[in-house]
């Protein structure tokens, strides 16, 4: 089974490259009764690095973060507003934090109702998609070209204006 799932060589390359790289890909998690799903990854965002006022790293390295200067590969996994967990997965090299938000996947759309549906929560923080035995992503070898179009991330107002308006939000056309 772990010859088939994305390497640490793809998720350690810049942000910007990992995000479009994942539309398409299958995630695919294992639940408790045994069944496994799968789920065409649609929608993601991307978050790089502490210069990124929309990032989590902007404010340094943290208790919350520290996944996040690990290398690519991981999960970085964080509660909002009390109630929803959001699915991130780090990449680029140790000590540079990146990483990209899971916006939609088949079925899902919206960071938190995935979350909720995949049974995502704070166990899964600092997971290894590469090793990991409940949720890891597969390439998609079905789809011969991508159809991105790309917009500003959505919900960072905070950030301030050239953040907000940064490009850095894919979405599989279909």
């Amino acid at each position: 089974m772990l010859n088939n799932r994305l390497s640490r060589e793809f998720y350690t390359r810049d942000v910007l490259e990992v995000a479009p790289g994942l539309l398409g890909q299958l995630l695919v998690r294992k639940f408790d009764d045994g069944s496994i799903q799968k789920f065409m990854i649609h929608e993601v965002e991307a978050y790089r690095g502490e210069e990124d006022l929309a990032c989590h790293a902007s404010k340094g390295r943290s208790k919350r973060t520290e996944i996040m200067y690990h290398e690519g590969g991981h999960l970085y996994v964080y509660l909002i507003y009390g109630m929803y967990w959001m699915l991130n997965i780090v990449t680029g090299k140790k000590e540079n934090p990146q990483a990209v938000l899971i916006r939609g996947i088949s079925n899902y759309t919206g960071p938190g109702k995935l979350a909720k549906n995949l049974k995502i929560d704070k166990t899964f923080y600092g997971m290894d998609l590469t090793s990991s035995e409940l949720i890891w992503i597969e390439p998609d070898l079905i789809i011969p070209g991508k159809n991105i179009i790309t917009t500003p991330r959505i919900g960072i107002d905070y950030a301030g204006n050239i953040w907000k308006n940064k490009p850095w939000r894919f979405i599989l056309k279909t």
